[in-house]
């Protein structure tokens, strides 16, 4: 079983404080709650609820395991949801969405003009420090010495330890969020005092080197690959999410770490992870079951993780025009995410063989984008799906909430890491990217129609948005090979304007929300903002 679906949600608040974040009440508020962390924590029963509130963060919005009672206000549950947040800001300033809604503040995202106090970007930012102040209360109340003084010993201290080193995986994976989205920041550990002074700020060099010192002491301390229960972290998760740190080094500190990124890659390329045969099932309601590929994932469940965030949102979404609901598993389509032009020809027949990643829903549907607010304009991606393999829907039977796991980190990813970083002088075997590379496009092709026999950077991006469209890697992707503001690659309505423009190099990172300025004098606004 999924591991967030097992296991029942905290729903205390357990006393944690935000001061990671402004003292603005709205955006920073914990519900309150009778329960403490000193009763909370002197039972060790509780311990992995707590934990499962920290993978949580990145599935549903509230303490009540779904979007009410949301854990910051401010913006409504469901569209603050940690996941739906990321995948908009990952997606939505990229070649790979459009949004059809007004809501104030989205389109400012796909004309890449937001500012400081654009409420999509303030909710993410809060939503990770967020899970951050969470994962850093955890780290606190289980360190040795309040293992000892609760009486907490033996198998029980041990497997509380091993929860310790999850929340500190947990942590990471935040705080590399912060370093890839925001830059600099405020920057607390479970060290230090709460409540006492403002977060002192941290540049995004020092914030890298202190994530990659947590990742390397960590790989040694969690469970093998394939050992942890579905959705929990484990070591090949701390390799992959080095992996890609590494390989984004040269944007993040200036200085690039190739071989790094490889090795990693490799790490988990050569723990037992295999490729499942059907790339569509990897998107679909049972896709937690027989799956070798997912190194890491962010779990749902129609019925008891209700959320119109995370895949509940991806799904809902992307459906709408012609389209019929019932055949993704849901009971209506909400009309707003499309993809562009540049991402639908990527996916050319070969020898008569189609390139079955190429999900796209063309019925009724403009090739062109003359208008982002018309759905019709632009084709929906359509690999997520609430259906499971025989073609039965997913849980919820009001058509609501969807099964359908996120998965942050696959296979496929590491093998175009190791591709990618033997491009760009990182070691390793061409004839061995090459390979991986044809592995993804086999199963693509479902023969070896596809396969190249060479690859240079510009092939390998392609791939990325072929293997890894709307799976919130596309805007990191666009800044390491430098389009992503350039005028050199234009997609429709980049910038604002239809047949796009070059756009400030400054929107390569997003602002520290002006809240968050205004409450800590320590911080610094990014430049251009």
């Amino acid at each position: 079983m999924k591991f967030l679906i097992k296991h029942k949600l905290m729903t205390a608040g357990l006393a944690v404080s935000l001061l990671l974040v402004s003292c603005e009440k709205d955006l920073e508020r914990l519900p309150q709650t009778e329960i403490t962390s000193a009763s909370v924590y002197s039972d060790f029963n509780n311990y992995k609820g707590v934990l499962a509130k920290i993978y949580a963060g990145l599935a549903v919005s509230g303490q009540e395991g779904g979007d009410g009672n949301p854990d910051i206000g401010g913006i409504d549950g469901g569209m603050s949801n940690y996941l739906r947040q990321y995948f908009q800001l990952q997606e939505l300033p990229t070649d790979e969405a459009v949004i059809a809604w007004g809501d104030t503040g989205l389109p400012e995202l796909h004309n890449m003009n937001w500012g400081s106090s654009n409420p999509f970007i303030t909710a993410l930012y809060y939503r990770i420090y967020y899970q951050i102040a969470f994962s850093n209360e955890f780290i606190r109340e289980t360190s040795d010495e309040k293992l000892a003084s609760r009486n907490i010993a033996g198998s029980q201290a041990d497997e509380a330890k091993l929860f310790r080193n999850e929340a500190r995986f947990m942590r990471a994976l935040s705080y590399t969020h912060a370093i890839d989205l925001f830059g600099n920041g405020p920057f607390v550990t479970e060290k230090d005092v709460v409540g006492v002074t403002p977060p002192p700020r941290i540049e995004r060099k020092a914030l890298f080197d202190y994530v990659e010192s947590e990742l390397k002491d960590l790989e040694n301390l969690l469970k093998d690959p394939r050992t942890n229960e579905y959705g929990r972290a484990d070591k090949a998760a701390v390799w992959m999410l080095l992996s890609k740190l590494y390989l984004n080094a040269e944007v993040y500190t200036g200085k690039s770490r190739y071989s790094e990124a490889r090795t990693y890659a490799e790490k988990v390329i050569n723990a037992s992870y295999s490729l499942k045969p059907n790339y569509n099932e990897l998107f679909l309601a049972d896709n937690n079951l027989d799956n070798n590929e997912v190194i890491f994932s962010v779990n749902f469940d129609g019925v008891h993780t209700r959320t119109f965030g995370g895949t509940t949102y991806i799904i809902h979404g992307s459906t709408g025009g012609s389209m019929v609901p019932s055949n993704y598993g849901i009971n209506s389509g909400w009309g707003g995410l499309r993809s562009t032009k540049n991402i639908a020809q990527l996916f050319p027949a070969v020898d008569g063989s189609v390139d079955k990643r190429g999900n796209f829903h063309t019925d009724g549907q403009s090739f062109e984008i003359n208008d982002v607010a018309t759905f019709t304009d632009g084709y929906p991606i359509i690999k997520f799906k609430n259906i499971t393999r025989s073609g039965a829907p997913g849980s919820d039977t009001g058509g609501d909430f969807v099964d359908t796991d996120f998965p942050l980190f696959r296979l496929g990813d590491a093998y175009l890491i190791y591709a990618e970083s033997v491009l760009r002088g990182g070691g390793g075997s061409m004839a061995t990217a090459i390979q991986y590379v044809n592995l993804l496009r086999q199963r693509a092709y479902s023969n070896t129609s596809g396969n190249v026999s060479s690859i240079n950077l510009d092939f390998i991006l392609d791939e990325r948005a072929r293997e890894l469209s709307w799976e919130a890697t596309r805007r990191t992707d666009l800044i390491r090979f430098g389009k992503f503001t350039s005028g050199s690659y234009l997609w429709p309505f980049k910038g604002g304007v239809k047949d796009g423009r070059q756009v400030e190099s400054f929107r390569n990172l997003y602002p520290i929300p002006a809240s968050d300025l205004n409450a800590n004098p320590n911080l610094i606004q990014n430049e251009g903002y």
